[in-house]
Order: C-alpha cells, then sequence, then structure tokens
C-alpha cells in the first residue's frame, strides 16, 4: 500500500476540478447569437446587388449577394461576329469583378459580426463562409 493509505480506504481523485460550467454556457450562448447573427446578414447579402462594366460600359453585369447574376447588358455596339473572344473577355471581366466586390462586401459584412475571428463559418455549418 502507498503512504498514507488504510487497508479498505479509496484514494482520493486527484484530477482537477473542471470549474467554469457556467462560462461554457455563456459562450455556448454568445456562440449561438452570434450564429444567428451571421444568418440574418446573409439573409441580407442574398437581398444586396452590385453591378459593375467593362470595355467601357459596353458589358454591364449585376450580381446578388448569392453570386448569382441577376442581369447581363450587352451593347450591340461590340457584337461582332468577327471578333467574338473581345465579347467574352469583356463579359468575363465584368462577372469577375462583379463577383470579387461581392465577395469583398460579404467578408466586411460577416467582419462585424465576427469582430475578424477569420473563417468561424465553416465551423457553424454556415456557408459561403
Amino acid at each position: 500500500m502507498g503512504k498514507g493509505m488504510r487497508a479498505g480506504k479509496k484514494p482520493k481523485n486527484r484530477q482537477p476540478k473542471m470549474g467554469g460550467g457556467g462560462d461554457m454556457q455563456k459562450q455556448l450562448r454568445q456562440l449561438q447569437a452570434m450564429q444567428a447573427e451571421m444568418e440574418q446578414v446573409q439573409a441580407e447579402l442574398a437581398e444586396k446587388e452590385i453591378t459593375t462594366t467593362s470595355g467601357g460600359g459596353a458589358v454591364e453585369v449585376t450580381v446578388n449577394g448569392n453570386k448569382e447574376i441577376t442581369n447581363l447588358t450587352i451593347d450591340k455596339a461590340v457584337v461582332d461576329p468577327d471578333d467574338v473572344e473581345m465579347l467574352q473577355d469583356l463579359v468575363t471581366a465584368a462577372v469577375n469583378e462583379a463577383i470579387r466586390q461581392m465577395e469583398e462586401l460579404s467578408e466586411a459584412e460577416m467582419n462585424k459580426v465576427t469582430g475578424g475571428l477569420g473563417d468561424i463559418g465553416g465551423g457553424f455549418g454556415i456557408p459561403g463562409l
């Protein structure tokens, strides 16, 4: 038997106490509130639109918060059957810029909620983060 032990006596449990249960509950409530706020911001972002142009306004693209094209306008002056590649480049440039600006807006809005905690959204099952 070890020092200080008597027959029939169980050794004391020397594991540290896991206090702070209230803190864990508080943190969980805060995370749930943050998740709800993030979902609200995502819903608001889905309603927003960004419009960009390329070719001096020859191609105009509007993208919503879900990064879906909601409008595409092409000036007839840039529709040249002998130069389809130029039109493709103009459309690509306008779409990419609209998506880039929407992502920038989304990130800025989410950072307001998360306080710049980084990409925590993936851990909470929130798509698009």
